[in-house]
């Protein structure tokens, strides 16, 4: 008997792969379009595939090269790892009609204990096989047709046979229009709902739009802000990095029920969005503009219910570093609202951009009101408000893993570099 394939055969394997991962662990995954619910069972097949080079003859599978030069050697990097992403796509999405080799040996030898060539010898599962074409044994009988009679009818006139040809045809024709019609519009309601419910468990399983914000939490959020960040004090490529800081430029706008913002920086710039997860506090989440993938992400916190002009933001961040010396750190951001409305421009190939070797950013408030800010990195010190540069000196920063020397401080250099 001959093993079904492609397919049919890849979700029937995760699916038996699944249940016996959850009887084994007492671990309930979780079956949506989340590719880290199924990370669990992905890692455990990995295990199975990593040694498929050396288990041909054991497990009766097919010859897998070994991995003779890896770039790196952790899950899920090596050359025959499987990822909760497959895992999903093939299992969930079902869009896999070609599985890689090795998954589909690693499932075999996951539930019966050998590869898919031993398996094909000795069928441990009939849900495996392909349907027989035909029972052997029994024949199809044939019947006769019985001719009977034409009934002696009088003929039609020529005219009056057309006509109603012509109204059967259009009837036909009509007729299948609806069909076609009909079975258009249950296939677009049909569409929406599995749309609609996919959308409500995403929306349910990463707790996305909680909170609907008041209109006056809206105006508080939404607008232009100026964010000022001590992230250069944590670059290790900057030899001057003691007391930096860095501005950048904000636009928040908001859509339905939550916010996108453009943020322009120094040296780069973020896009992302907002969302209040309850009265009066909100989540940023950011990365680096980017359209090929998501780059350097970031996290924040911010509370607007608090009196003053300085809003105080605690962010999972990065020093933005050379290489591999990029690294995550936890640091306090300073807000500081400038106003609402108007556009923004980046001031680019001018003789201004060369003369203060920074990045020029004008807001166009409304009417001839014209703001321009200039990002860069500089000294603290020149900051004029003695708040805002306790909030955000080297004491605001945290490194990932404690590290002396990385942070100066004047303790560790004596005095500030000119």
């Amino acid at each position: 008997m001959k093993l079904i394939s492609g397919k049919n055969e890849i979700v029937y394997l995760l699916t038996k792969a699944i249940e016996k991962y959850e009887a084994q662990t007492g671990e309930r995954i979780n079956r949506n379009t989340n590719r880290r619910n199924y990370e669990g069972v992905a890692k455990r097949l990995s295990e199975i595939s990593n040694e498929l080079p050396q288990t041909a003859s054991r497990l009766d599978h097919d010859f897998y090269p070994p991995d003779y030069n890896p770039q790196k050697l952790e899950y899920p990097f090596r050359k025959y790892d499987i990822t909760g992403n497959q895992v999903k796509d093939a299992y969930y999405n079902q869009i896999v009609a070609n599985p890689r080799p090795f998954l589909v040996d690693a499932c075999y030898i996951y539930l019966y204990g050998v590869g898919r060539k031993g398996f094909e010898k000795d069928p441990q599962d009939t849900n495996l096989l392909e349907a027989p074409d035909h029972v052997p044994g029994i024949e199809h009988q044939r019947t006769e047709e019985v001719q009977t009679p034409p009934l002696l009818l009088a003929p039609e006139p020529k005219a009056s046979l057309a006509s109603s040809n012509l109204l059967n045809w259009l009837q036909r024709k009509a007729l299948v229009i609806h069909l076609v019609l009909i079975a258009a519009l249950v296939s677009t309601i049909v569409g929406w709902l599995s749309v609609r419910k996919e959308w409500a468990t995403i929306k349910r399983d990463m707790n996305l739009l909680p909170y609907q914000p008041t209109k006056t939490e809206i105006d508080s959020l939404e607008g232009v802000w100026l964010c000022y960040t001590g992230s250069p004090q944590a670059r290790s490529s900057d030899p001057n990095r003691y007391h930096m800081v860095v501005s950048n430029v904000v636009d928040v706008k908001y859509k339905e029920g939550y916010f996108v913002f453009a943020r322009y920086g120094a040296s780069f710039d973020h896009i992302g969005y907002m969302q209040y997860e309850a009265p009066w506090l909100v989540s940023i989440h950011s990365y680096v503009k980017n359209a090929d993938s998501i780059e350097s992400p970031r996290h924040s916190l911010m509370r607007l219910d608090q009196a003053g002009g300085l809003v105080s933001v605690i962010s999972a961040s990065w020093n933005f570093d050379v290489g591999s010396r990029n690294n995550i750190i936890g640091i306090r951001e300073v807000y500081i609202k400038q106003g609402k409305g108007g556009k923004i421009d980046e001031v680019l190939n001018t003789i201004e951009n060369a003369s203060c070797r920074c990045k020029i950013v004008r807001w166009r408030a409304g009417g001839k009101q014209i703001k321009t800010f200039y990002l860069r990195n500089e000294l603290l010190d020149h900051l004029a408000n003695d708040t805002l540069k306790s909030l955000i000196d080297e004491k605001s920063i945290l490194l990932r893993i404690p590290q002396s020397g990385l942070i100066y401080t004047s303790d560790t250099i004596g005095r500030k570099p000119q």
